[in-house]
C-alpha cells in the first residue's frame, strides 16, 4: 500500500513538496494536494498587476496544469483538521492520511485595523492589487501612504518595492511632482538583519523623495478626516492609503488546535515537524524563526521532502533546514537587487547584497521560469 500524504495548501511550500515527492518517491506514495483556489499566483506578480505590467489572466497558473505521477490536486475548501487522526474534512468529503503537511499560509485580516476597509485599499492579495490598479491609474496627485499594519507579514521587502514602483509609475504619468509618498512600518529598518541592505534601500528612497517612518505602529484610519492615527499619537493625512494588512493564521488552523498562543503553528526548526506524530507544517502558517516569504516556504518544503524520503526510503540522514534564501527586490528603473541570506546555519543571520541591476532582473525572471516548469510543466512566459 502506498503511503498517503496529504498536503494542505498549494503555494510555494505545497507545490515544491508535491513535486519532490512525485519525482523521488512516486512508486511509494499517494499524494493529495488540496487548495481552495483554482490557480497559483506568484506573490511578486501582484505588483506587476498593480502597476499594469501584466493582467491577472497572464499571471495565473492553473492547478489543472499539474500532471505529476502519484499526485492528485483537489480544489476544495477545508472545513476541519484533526491532527491526531490526520483526518481532514472539506466541502467535498473527508481525507485520511498517514502523513499530513499543513502549508496553508497566512490570511489577510483588513478588519483588524479600524477604518481600513472604509478608507484604504489592500494591495497584498492578487484581487486587491487588481482592484487597486484603476485607482492608481486615475490618481492625479496628493498624499499617498503605504502602511504596514502588522509585525509579521509576507515578503518584508515588498512595501519598499511598491514604493519604488509607485514612484516610477507616477513619474511616467507626470504626477509625481504633485504627490507625496510616505511608508509607515513597525519594522525598525528595511532589512533588520543587514545594515548594508537597509542603508542601500534607505538611500534610494531618499533619492526619490520617499519618506519613511520606521518603528511606527498604525492604530486606525479615520475615514472622515482621512488621517492615519499612529500609536505614538502622530497623525498623517492621506488621499490614498495602500495597506499591507495584519496577517493571521487561517481560521481552520486556529480552530483545529494546531496554532499556539502566538497564533501560529510551532515546528521544530530543523525538520519542520509539529508536536503531533507525522504532522508537519511549512511556510507562513508556522512560527519558524525565519521571514514569511515564498522562497522560505519552498526551502522548508524541500527539507520536509528530505525528511520523508529518508523516513520512507532510507539512505543518508537529511540535513537540517538551513534558512538559506535569495530575495529579489524591485528597486525601480526595471532593476532588481538581490540579497542572499542564511538565517539558521551560524550563530547569527548573515546577508550578502548585490546592488540593483538588469542582470538581477534576468535572474528573477529565471527564478519564476524554473518554478513554472518544475511545478506546472509550463514553459517561460
Amino acid at each position: 500500500m502506498p503511503v498517503r500524504i496529504l498536503i494542505l495548501g498549494a503555494g510555494f511550500g505545497g507545490l515544491e513538496l508535491a513535486s519532490r515527492l512525485s519525482g523521488e518517491l512516486a512508486d511509494e506514495v499517494e499524494v493529495t494536494l488540496v487548495d481552495r483556489n483554482d490557480s497559483f499566483v506568484f506573490g511578486f506578480s501582484k505588483l506587476d498587476v498593480l502597476f499594469g505590467r501584466r493582467t491577472m489572466d497572464e499571471v495565473r497558473l492553473p492547478y489543472a496544469s499539474i500532471a505529476k505521477q502519484s499526485v492528485e490536486f483537489r480544489q476544495e475548501t477545508i472545513v476541519s483538521i484533526d491532527p491526531v487522526r490526520k483526518r481532514v474534512v472539506t466541502d467535498a468529503g473527508t481525507h485520511e492520511a498517514d502523513i499530513l503537511v499543513v502549508a496553508l499560509g497566512a490570511d489577510l485580516a483588513p478588519g483588524a485595523t479600524p477604518g481600513l476597509i472604509e478608507a484604504g485599499h489592500e494591495f497584498y492579495s492578487p484581487e486587491g492589487a487588481e482592484a487597486l490598479r484603476e485607482v492608481i491609474e486615475g490618481f492625479e496627485g496628493g498624499a499617498i501612504v503605504i502602511g504596514v499594519l502588522g509585525g509579521l507579514f509576507k515578503c518584508p521587502p515588498a512595501p519598499y518595492e511598491a514604493a519604488f514602483m509607485l514612484h516610477d509609475h507616477l513619474t511616467r504619468r507626470g504626477v509625481r511632482g504633485s504627490t507625496s509618498i510616505t511608508l509607515v512600518t513597525p519594522m525598525p529598518k528595511p532589512i533588520p538583519i543587514s545594515d548594508e541592505v537597509s542603508n542601500a534601500i534607505l538611500a534610494m528612497l531618499d533619492e526619490r523623495g520617499i519618506q519613511t517612518l520606521h518603528a511606527a505602529w498604525t492604530d486606525r484610519l479615520d475615514p472622515e478626516t482621512k488621517a492615519v492615527h499612529l500609536r505614538d499619537g502622530r497623525e498623517l493625512p492621506f488621499d490614498l492609503f495602500l495597506a499591507v494588512p495584519v496577517h493571521v493564521a487561517p481560521p481552520v488552523v486556529v480552530e483545529s488546535g494546531l496554532a499556539e498562543d502566538d497564533g501560529w503553528i510551532a515546528v521544530d526548526k530543523v525538520s519542520l515537524a509539529t508536536k503531533w506524530p507525522d504532522v508537519y507544517a511549512v511556510g507562513d502558517v508556522t512560527s519558524a524563526p525565519v521571514p514569511r516569504a515564498g522562497v522560505v516556504a519552498e526551502g522548508e518544503a524541500s527539507t520536509v521532502a528530505d525528511v520523508l524520503i529518508h523516513k520512507l526510503g532510507g539512505g543518508a540522514a537529511p540535513a537540517p533546514f538551513a534558512g538559506e534564501l535569495t530575495c529579489y527586490i524591485e528597486m525601480g528603473d526595471d532593476t532588481i537587487g538581490r540579497v542572499n541570506v542564511n538565517f539558521l546555519s551560524g550563530p547569527a543571520p548573515v546577508a550578502v547584497y548585490d546592488p540593483p541591476s538588469h542582470e538581477g532582473a534576468a535572474a528573477k525572471r529565471n527564478f519564476g521560469a524554473t518554478r513554472r516548469s518544475r511545478w506546472f510543466g509550463i514553459g517561460d512566459a
